[in-house]
């Protein structure tokens, strides 16, 4: 299999962006009269979406409180938009490596898959001078997010790859659920927002400590031969 595309996740992959998140979520909770959460548990709660963590932080607590009213959390949800939309990309920072990499795999066209709302992904990209790397940008506000598979399929038919030329790369649970769910190749980065789950129980094709590690992967054109050889 020749590779004609890369997909990536963005927060936990690219950019460690948590405080941005933390402060506005903060932020939000004490606007509508809730108490404050620590960075560590929104460092655990992030990655599927902005309302989900909204309702994490006003359950406290990953799974969410089913008796929160509708009302409570869209309240909340505007008030995070509208802190998160000042503060986007003030505290992110680029993990080890990132723009290097993207500088070495130039020649290779490249999307962003992620579940943030379109406004906030372009925002945090351009902030970090980063947004000029990416063909196509695929969010969470677009349609439906991962793991459902429907974002990679539309980030490969605007690649103009089919998702056996293409694969993904991601740091969490629904990443890899994602790639697998699209009959992609993916590789799992450990450093990233994985909720405390470990990735290896998902039987990723790749699994990597540091982002540097992938360019041995990607720079082998034939992932099949690849795989083989390590198993």
């Amino acid at each position: 299999m020749s590779l004609k595309g890369i997909i990536f996740d963005l927060d936990g992959t690219l950019v460690d962006s948590v405080q941005d998140m933390h402060w506005s979520l903060n932020l939000a909770l004490s606007d509508v009269a809730f108490p404050v959460v620590s960075e560590t548990q929104v460092r655990d709660w992030v990655g599927n979406g902005i309302d989900k963590l909204v309702m994490r932080g006003l359950s406290c607590n990953f799974e969410v409180n089913p008796d929160l009213s509708e009302v409570l959390i869209r309240q909340a949800t505007e008030q995070f938009k509208h802190h998160y939309h000042t503060l986007v990309g003030e505290y992110a920072q680029l993990y080890q490596d990132v723009e290097s990499v993207l500088r070495e795999l130039s020649a290779i066209p490249k999307a962003i898959v992620t579940n943030k709302n379109r406004a906030f992904t372009l925002q945090l990209l351009q902030k970090l001078n980063i947004d000029t790397y990416f063909d196509v940008i695929v969010c969470g506000d677009d349609g439906n997010k991962k793991p459902d598979p429907e974002p990679l399929h539309a980030a490969c038919k605007e690649l103009g790859v089919t998702v056996q030329e293409a694969i993904m790369i991601g740091d969490s649970k629904s990443d890899i659920l994602a790639a697998q769910n699209a009959g992609m190749p993916v590789i799992a980065l450990t450093y990233g927002y994985n909720q405390g789950f470990d990735l290896k129980q998902l039987n990723p094709e790749y699994l990597c400590d540091r982002f540097l590690d992938i360019i041995p992967i990607l720079n082998n054109s034939d992932l099949k031969q690849i795989k083989e050889q390590d198993d």
